[in-house]
């Protein structure tokens, strides 16, 4: 599917150096947006020094890899000083938005968070279109989790309608409403008819006729093209051997079951033979730490928070199993699992996990499951996949991994975000056409 030029795509989210699956999954659209036919693309952001001040995990700026050239990065200054409290980016970013929206050039704008992203999608929109200058703007909102969990959830725990009423009528004033997984789809629905139940509100009804699929993008050819001698440096460097270490290589936060691990690790067989590594930034990294420190098999227990994008897939490749126990929080339950399917694209030993939120449409059949705050089953998980595998085994899982996980190239997964938008810019037309 490609685009007719010129059109331009422009992406609000947390992007780089911000450790999160969407950041990356908003690099890969961008990227995939070059191949068909987009002729401008623009990532609009938050500037470094606020993304700091947020206290949200990052990598190392230096290890962030560049994009393609005719990709444009932009993060807006603030407006206004001291006296304006709150809202000096969210104003910048906006700002931005509307300058983009009125220049001339037919744009998508994709917003990856509701909270704020599609808030200033919105908004920019309804400025630009008062400017009385040109405007075309076709407008995609993805919810994910967070926006759940995070912000709807809360309004609803906190009984606070008016907050939760801003985000739900924002998201369904988009052209098109994405959710990155059936779980993340059905959670909002239901968040949507418990406010309907306590107001009378009919937000329920639009959310479940609205919101459509889109799962993740992924760089498929990052993980499946990897070079054996790369893998064996990167390896090295570290101090470690293929299919000798258990690998974790997410955020380090309560909901990704670290601390469930550790435990696990420490009472299983296979930690006389293996190191656990632990890679990722996060608020709980020190607090595991600790827990990690106090164990019998702490020796054993190996942290790495500098792992950039280029090493990750040679770390996903080498280890002997991929342990991601994550378990439901108040605040954050996993609506995908992007690690899990970067490392079945990877290769290498299996992956453990749980069936939290949106996992199981991540792995299909094709991952152990465990229980949530399991160390027992973890242990039990480890040690059949490092000690009781054969090699001809661990290959053929890994092979019939890689073919599901495929599924979510970036390619694939912006074809499927422009057949909605089409099918959405086509019924608006025609109904435009029928109102006439």
């Amino acid at each position: 599917m490609t685009m007719q030029p010129p059109y331009r795509l422009v992406i609000v989210v947390r992007a780089d150096p911000v450790i999160c699956g969407h950041s990356g999954e908003a690099r890969n659209l961008a990227e995939a947006a070059l191949s068909r036919g987009f002729t401008d693309v623009r990532i609009v952001t938050w500037p470094i020094d606020r993304l700091e001040e947020a206290g949200l995990p990052l990598k190392p700026l230096d290890s962030v890899l560049p994009y393609s050239p005719g990709i444009a990065v932009e993060r807006p200054a603030p407006v206004g000083d001291y006296k304006v409290p709150d809202g000096r980016y969210l104003a910048g970013l906006t700002g931005r938005l509307v300058e983009l929206f009125t220049d001339g050039v037919p744009t998508v704008a994709l917003s990856l968070y509701l909270s704020p992203h599609a808030m200033a999608v919105a908004d920019a929109v309804r400025v630009a279109r008062a400017t009385g200058l040109p405007v075309d703007v076709t407008t995609v909102a993805e919810a994910v989790g967070s926006d759940v969990t995070n912000v709807v959830r809360s309004c609803l725990d906190e009984d606070r309608f008016g907050a939760a009423a801003h985000v739900l009528t924002t998201y369904l004033s988009n052209d098109v409403c994405l959710a990155v997984s059936r779980y993340t789809r059905d959670l909002v629905v239901a968040c949507a008819r418990e406010i309907d139940a306590r107001h009378g509100t009919r937000f329920a009804v639009a959310c479940e006729e609205r919101i459509g699929i889109s799962y993740p993008a992924i760089d498929t050819r990052a993980y499946t093209a990897l070079d054996e001698t790369a893998i064996d440096d990167a390896l090295a460097a570290r101090g470690l051997e293929r299919d000798h270490y258990v690998l974790f290589l997410s955020r380090l936060a309560a909901a990704k079951g670290v601390d469930d691990l550790i435990d696990g690790f420490a009472r299983s067989a296979a930690a006389r033979r293996t190191t656990l590594v632990i890679a990722g930034r996060g608020p709980e990294a020190q607090e595991l730490r600790d827990h990690a420190a106090s164990c019998p098999v702490a020796d054993r227990i190996l942290f790495l928070d500098d792992v950039d994008d280029a090493e990750k897939p040679l770390l996903m490749a080498g280890c002997a199993a991929f342990v991601l126990p994550s378990k439901p929080r108040p605040e954050f339950v996993e609506t995908f699992g992007i690690a899990l399917v970067e490392k079945m694209l990877a290769g290498g030993g299996p992956v453990v996990t749980t069936e939290t939120g949106g996992i199981g449409e991540a792995v299909g059949d094709h991952a152990t499951i465990v229980g949530t705050e399991d160390p027992a089953g973890i242990a039990a998980a480890i040690d059949e996949a490092v000690l009781r595998t054969s090699a001809s085994d661990r290959l053929r899982k890994a092979e019939a991994a890689r073919a599901h996980a495929l599924q979510f190239d970036r390619a694939n997964v912006l074809d499927g975000i422009l057949r909605q938008l089409w099918a959405a810019r086509s019924a608006s037309t025609l109904e435009t056409a029928i109102g006439a």
